[in-house]
């Protein structure tokens, strides 16, 4: 898969590369975006929530960024290595044809040594056919752009100093500074290669050089990482392609010391170009993770899912003392649960679209609909992956107690509104799926429970919902008790298997969204002008939303209105098979990049039409 762009005047009026002209590399610690034209414009170091080196994605002048790309008009086309999270950016010139290959090394036990902790980036550059003159500008900007550093040159490394990080370039071209800046220019003739090498320093990681030799080795193994990584894929459908792309950026976005897995890897890419819905995606949400437990289970990936796991075992309070029950919504990828939001003023944000936020305020939220869909996720790992533990066992207990206890109350909801809390009939729909998960686990297993309470509240849940969240004035369920708003995560009712698929209600149901909320295929989560949200501006359509739709008409027998709308969601998809969170009016990507919610669904919907098709 592979995208064109043609190279612009970088001084004119468009400083900004739209968010889908980009690709990503990582080494499972954090990740780079690289542009189309070359250009590295987001980066944090030595993690994914660390504060960024370059950030001129965010902000043009401010930010930093690492150029390289041929000093001569070019057009140039983006792919990945095959089967690897390796990025190839070709340049196409009237002279030549040359191109960069990008990755970040990793091992196969992510975590050992000092070596994992180099986070090196290497970007070679390669001349394919004819001759080009390149050019290479590194300008890091350190601390979000706010932290001042030092550049100093000794033994052929450009080492760029701040209170926090230092960073070390090294490269097989000779290389000048400035007192911020690292620049080269060189020519490459048809066969022949440079290397540039961006290194994390510190005391326990030395400079060091990374020669053509090592860095052709470096290559090999890293492509040879990540496709021993995909080989495990059980996948075998219609859309391979697709699917263990989505599979590899999901690895991408998980954090290996701990088993987290990121949202999205950047912050404030906006919903809505000019709009404040800017939000920091770089921490583990409960809901995103276990629903990419459940996507890699699908696939064959035993392994995340154990880790996953293990990172929300070690989170349960059993006392249940905070605002959000024994779990809260999200937490930072090592488990820190403060996640204090604070307004980098100094940003002026993705193409004038500020705020830039860091950190996330939601964090306190009320959100039931976690322990739904973390509990399915357990009982999905019981079933496919490995047994639970008795220790397990005794922590889902203690979540479904604290659901039968809670489940009733107004909350946040899946969508983290902030207009204040409602009565959300997707938060008691998950509530109702986390006692009847556990239920089944029980039974299954024979595990201890106090299954008559268990189903007293079930039952209870399931009457209120059928009796209090359906609309005779829509006919169909709606976004919260007593209401007539229409919600997309309402889709999630068949696929949960809380009401066949085939019910009438239902089917009127996904008549009323079809009508409502689908645009050509795209869904969008909901109106917030009939339901405020707490927030300005307009949003485009929800791309999990629109994969939910797919698998909502399977269920219902529509397949193949279903094969056509998933078809025309895949063509959404940016150069390299990547989705940012939303999809604006004019089908352009919108949100933070890539984006777990939306790829994980695309594993599911691709997995359920294809058995619907045989």
């Amino acid at each position: 898969m592979a995208g064109t762009f043609d190279q612009g005047d970088p001084g004119g009026p468009s400083r900004y590369l739209p968010i889908a002209e980009h690709g990503v590399v990582g080494d499972l610690r954090t990740v780079a975006l690289v542009g189309t034209d070359g250009t590295v414009d987001w980066y944090c170091c030595p993690r994914f929530d660390s504060p960024s080196v370059f950030a001129s994605i965010l902000d043009a002048d401010r930010g930093g960024c690492f150029e390289l790309a041929a000093a001569v008009p070019a057009r140039t086309k983006q792919f990945y290595f095959p089967d690897t999270n390796v990025l190839i950016t070709r340049f196409f010139t009237e002279d030549g044809v040359g191109e960069i290959q990008d990755f970040m090394p990793v091992s196969d036990h992510a975590g050992d040594g000092r070596e994992a902790d180099r986070h090196r980036l290497i970007r070679r550059v390669v001349c394919v056919r004819g001759s080009i003159p390149f050019r290479a500008r590194v300008a890091p900007r350190f601390g979000y752009g706010a932290q001042p550093h030092e550049v100093t040159e000794r033994g052929g490394v450009v080492l760029f100093s701040s209170d926090d990080l230092s960073l070390a370039l090294t490269a097989t071209v000779p290389v000048a500074c400035d007192e911020r800046d690292a620049v080269a220019e060189f020519t490459l003739k048809e066969g022949r290669s440079e290397v540039f090498a961006l290194d994390r320093v510190g005391a326990d990681v030395e400079p060091r050089g990374c020669p053509h030799a090592e860095a052709d080795a470096e290559f090999a193994a890293t492509v040879g990482f990540w496709r021993r990584w995909l080989a495990a894929s059980r996948y075998r459908g219609r859309w391979r392609e697709m699917v263990h792309r989505s599979a590899l950026t999901l690895k991408l976005l998980t954090y290996a010391p701990t088993g987290a897995i990121v949202a999205a890897p950047t912050t404030s890419l906006p919903e809505q170009i000019g709009g404040e819905r800017n939000w920091d995606y770089r921490y583990l949400w409960v809901r995103d993770a276990a629903f990419c437990v459940y996507a890699l289970l699908r696939l064959g990936f035993t392994d995340e899912a154990a880790a996953f796991m293990d990172f929300l075992t070690r989170r349960v309070c059993r006392d249940a003392g905070g605002p959000s029950g024994p779990l809260q919504i999200m937490y930072g990828i090592d488990g820190r649960t403060d996640l204090p939001e604070r307004v980098l003023g100094h940003l002026e944000g993705h193409r004038g679209s500020a705020p830039v936020r860091v950190g996330n305020a939601a964090v306190g939220q009320l959100q039931l609909d976690i322990y739904g869909a973390l509990i399915d996720s357990v009982y999905l790992y019981d079933k496919w992956g490995q047994p639970i533990s008795s220790g397990h066992w005794d922590d889902v207990c203690s979540l479904v107690d604290w659901v039968c206890e809670h489940w009733d109350q107004p909350d946040e909801g899946v969508w983290e509104t902030r207009g204040g809390r409602k009565n959300f009939l997707y938060s008691r729909l998950m509530c109702w799926v986390a006692i009847e998960r556990a239920m089944r686990m029980s039974r299954r297993r024979g595990l201890p429970a106090d299954i008559q309470r268990w189903r007293d509240t079930r039952d209870t849940i399931y009457r209120k919902l059928m009796r209090r969240g359906w609309s005779d004035t829509r006919g169909a369920f709606v976004q919260h008790q007593d209401g007539d708003v229409l919600d997309a995560a309402v889709l999630m009712m068949p696929l949960v298997k809380f009401i066949s698929p085939t019910d009438p209600k239902w089917l009127s149901t996904l008549d009323a969204l079809t009508a409502d909320l689908v645009s050509d295929s795209l869904v969008y989560r909901y109106d917030p002008r009939a339901s405020p949200d707490g927030l300005r501006g307009e949003e485009g359509t929800f791309s999990i939303c629109s994969f939910w739709y797919v698998e909502a008409l399977v269920r219902a027998g529509r397949v193949e209105e279903a094969r056509l709308a998933f078809e025309k969601m895949l063509t959404y998809a940016n150069h390299l098979g990547l989705y940012a969170e939303e999809i604006s009016r004019n089908g352009e990507q919108q949100g933070n990049f890539p984006q777990a919610f939306t790829h994980l669904s695309l594993i599911s919907a691709a997995f359920n039409l294809d058995r619907a098709l045989g």
